[in-house]
């Protein structure tokens, strides 16, 4: 898989909130329109980087699962 995201966040065996929390504090870091890759093993995550991206505006571009891992790349709104 080739990483064009901006950023990476590795949150592999973290459990609900560690993922969000990560994700939400490398999005403060970013610039609007950048992008940012998470990669989580965290089944619960898919739903809740999808809430959050809907609740902070930012756009969900792509969701993909690789075994267990689940891989987000989000836009910076």
């Amino acid at each position: 898989m080739t990483n064009t995201a901006d950023q990476t966040v590795d949150a592999r065996g973290l459990n609900c909130p560690l993922p969000i929390l990560r994700t939400r504090k490398a999005l403060n870091g970013l610039n609007a329109g950048q992008t940012l890759q998470v990669i989580a093993t965290d089944p619960g995550a898919v739903k809740d980087i999808s809430a959050f991206c809907e609740q902070t505006g930012h756009l969900l571009v792509s969701t993909q699962q690789a075994g267990n891992e689940h891989i987000f790349v989000i836009r910076k709104s």
